[in-house]
């Protein structure tokens, strides 16, 4: 059966006024362009929808039926154009946005700022790991990503926005705790607590080590910044962090950075999306007010 969203329309017009002339007038359609249309759906549907009596028609059974669904179909058309239509008007629309954990730090103050600028716009917060963001850009399930560095296994478009210094932090009570230019093979000596295999900071981090010939020894292995900080203010090694992640421990003094030779490790945190993805006009609009509003004057580049 094979039915277009013309005839249905055409259909509905005569069944709404069970008269081929007042509906072929409201159509702006010839009456014999009517009928052949109708004609062309009753053959497709393998039934009659209309009966003569008299000078007047009237709906078959199998009429009513097909009209009930027919203005489903019609309201549900209707209501997808208004959809799409609402995605070009910045007033409205959704924006799916995936951030690295560390980001999360300060993406509610970008979100807040974005939000005050466009706030019928609804924003939908994934926060997940390095390995996950990296899925969710592979099948495409994510309007924008904000992560570190990004991955070249995956064809993409990236811009920089932010500096992201890495640093190395200790307990306020480590004896390293106000040495100046600290060598790094002193630093090899100690225990260190790292993110798990694959995230960006641990990737980081092992690089900085291997650079200079340096073994890491590493000590827990966690999967969340928050769990990273407590054991080490808990003594139980030092470890390699985002600034962004301990400006409150800082604040508080719970939390030290060591001043260390080759630290920090200058990074930058990047908008990322897929070769090719067509932005929507939503999607546009956070990338042009993150770029614009938070972009570093020497991190501008894009690839």
């Amino acid at each position: 059966m094979h039915i277009t969203l013309r005839q249905l329309r055409i259909f509905e017009t005569v069944a709404q006024r069970l008269s081929y002339t007042r509906a072929s007038e409201e159509l702006h359609l010839s009456q014999p362009a009517v009928s052949m249309q109708i004609r062309q759906l009753e053959d497709s549907v393998g039934l009659d929808l209309f009966e003569k009596l008299g000078k007047r028609i009237q709906l078959t059974e199998a009429g009513k039926v097909l009209l009930h669904h027919s203005e489903k179909i019609s309201y549900q058309v209707k209501e997808v154009k208004e959809v799409l239509e609402s995605m070009k008007d910045l007033d409205q629309g959704r924006l799916k946005l995936a951030v690295a954990s560390t980001i999360n730090y300060f993406a509610p103050k970008i979100l807040a700022d974005f939000n005050k600028r466009y706030p019928r716009i609804r924003l939908h917060l994934d926060v997940t790991n390095r390995k996950r963001i990296i899925n969710l850009l592979e099948l495409n399930e994510i309007d924008l990503v904000l992560m570190g560095q990004p991955p070249d296994e995956l064809e993409l478009e990236f811009a920089p926005f932010m500096d992201n210094p890495l640093v190395i932090i200790a307990s306020s009570d480590h004896p390293l705790v106000g040495q100046k230019r600290i060598p790094l093979t002193r630093i090899a000596e100690e225990v260190f607590v790292v993110r798990e295999q694959g995230s960006g900071t641990r990737i980081a981090m092992e690089n900085a080590f291997m650079a200079y010939n340096l073994t890491l020894k590493l000590g827990m292995e966690m999967t969340r910044n928050e769990t990273i900080k407590h054991a080490v203010r808990s003594g139980l090694g030092l470890s390699v962090v985002s600034l962004h992640t301990i400006e409150l421990e800082l604040e508080t003094n719970k939390l030290q950075i060591l001043d260390v030779e080759n630290f920090p490790i200058m990074r930058q945190w990047y908008l990322v999306y897929r070769v090719g993805k067509r932005l929507s006009p939503v999607a546009e609009a956070f990338k042009d007010f993150l770029l614009t509003e938070y972009t570093n004057t020497k991190s501008n580049a894009t690839k």
